[in-house]
């Protein structure tokens, strides 16, 4: 019942809950969040299910082990991308540098349905941001697929809106070159 009524709250005032030593607040951030950020995992960690999951975990634990360490002044939305993308980043740092952006050749080679020319678009499409430095990458993927502004996408990553506009022209004018080419073939 308490649950339920916590379903109401916005998310910042579920973090005071959660840091009043209310654990059910961390059940209602956690549905409306764990989906969310393990697609954001799976989509920035190289579409590997099992590093996202972990990831995901990683996450919420840091989250529920210290709840004051939420600022409640702060959009939380932001603050939980922020936590992410800085996952992200040491994941990054750990990887050997081929180690990074790895893509599956065999997926273009499958025998695929009347659904053929989706299913390549899509895997195309992953694959050309997959192809994307970390820093553009991580801008497109909060952009486009996450849909968050560029002043969030600033906040999360911690540089100025102009870099963060700059990242992601560049982001669109590679991913659509390498749509391009892969039309053309």
């Amino acid at each position: 019942m308490f649950k339920k009524a916590l379903e109401q709250y916005s998310d910042e005032a579920l973090m005071r809950e959660l840091a009043k030593g209310k654990p059910q607040a961390f059940g209602v951030l956690y549905d409306r969040y764990g989906p969310r950020m393990y697609r954001y995992f799976y989509r920035m960690l190289w579409q590997d299910a099992a590093k996202a999951e972990d990831f995901t975990q990683e996450l919420f634990l840091k989250i529920i082990e210290k709840p004051q360490s939420f600022d409640p002044s702060r959009n939380f939305c932001t603050w939980l991308y922020t936590l992410a993308a800085n996952l992200c980043k040491n994941e990054y740092r750990r990887k050997k540098p081929g180690e990074l952006g790895e893509v599956d050749q065999g997926i273009l080679f499958e025998n695929f349905s009347e659904k053929m020319d989706q299913r390549l678009f899509d895997q195309q499409l992953r694959r050309a941001i997959d192809q994307l430095s970390a820093n553009h990458r991580q801008c497109f993927i909060l952009r486009y697929q996450e849909e968050r502004s560029v002043a969030e996408i600033a906040a999360i990553i911690g540089c100025p809106e102009g870099t963060i506009k700059s990242r992601l022209h560049y982001a669109l004018q590679q991913v659509s070159q390498h749509l391009e080419a892969w039309k053309t073939h």
